[in-house]
């Protein structure tokens, strides 16, 4: 059983999917959708990983969101995003549909959940990001693979070896802690998740037509307009309806 003592501090994982370089552009629009909202909400936005492209987008990014509330709001963001535009990068006017993941993570720190220290192999690296000469000639980052299941985290943003450590173990703990709910929602919740679907990465929950100023859940069967209001973080509306339908 997992117990929870604050439901306010969460890791979103936002990855690039089918689309090439637009699908990187679009996961980098979700991340500033989501940050711009959590700031608008008075919460704590803090990078933890990040793959940065040339052209402005991002192969993937880790942050965590700190707030009261944080949770039972964005509880609803996880799974596939799809999005239908003309790219920044095309010439011809053609529109592109890509996809983007989602992932939403309640903090596993928070969690009553445990490692057994045998079950980590860690490995050491020299940082590739900003921090001057120290961060990029020391071993500073650290990778930690959970052996039995095959997970993964990794951090390089702290500066020093120690800090990427707790980093790291935190969002290990938070995917560990994924795959257990998702075992449990499926056993507890299974009439449920029939009627409107698990919100897991496979399924496309969400559609962002930009040609017609539309976004569509799924979900829900609900339509929004205005979608470049949408995406610089005026999400309440949205959010406030899967709630109602989703609760």
């Amino acid at each position: 059983m997992l117990l929870f003592n604050n439901m306010d501090s969460i890791i979103i994982e936002i990855r690039a999917g089918a689309g090439g370089d637009e699908a990187a552009i679009f996961a980098s629009d979700l991340y500033k959708m989501y940050s711009k909202y959590a700031i608008s909400q008075g919460w704590e936005v803090k990078v933890k990983e990040s793959s940065p492209i040339g052209i402005g987008g991002l192969k993937q990014t880790t942050f965590q969101i700190k707030g009261k509330g944080a949770f039972n709001k964005l509880k609803n963001e996880g799974g596939v995003h799809r999005v239908q535009r003309v790219p920044k990068t095309e010439k011809s006017n053609r529109i592109h549909t890509s996809t983007a993941s989602v992932a939403i993570l309640q903090k596993g720190e928070e969690a009553t959940i445990d490692i057994n220290p045998n079950d980590l192999k860690y490995d050491y690296f020299c940082s590739s990001g900003k921090g001057g000469q120290n961060v990029n000639k020391r071993q500073t980052a650290i990778r930690i693979t959970h052996v039995p299941s095959g997970e993964v985290a990794t951090s390089q943003t702290q500066r020093n070896l120690e800090q990427n450590r707790q980093t790291a173990i935190a969002m290990l703990k938070a995917r560990l802690l994924a795959k257990e709910q998702a075992v449990q929602s499926d056993e507890v919740k299974e009439d449920r998740q029939a009627q409107i679907g698990t919100a897991n990465r496979s399924e496309k929950i969400r559609t962002y037509n930009f040609p017609q100023d539309r976004i569509t859940d799924h979900r829900i069967k609900k339509s929004f307009h205005n979608i470049e209001k949408i995406m610089d973080g005026k999400i309440d509306k949205m959010i406030s309806k899967l709630q109602e339908m989703l609760s």
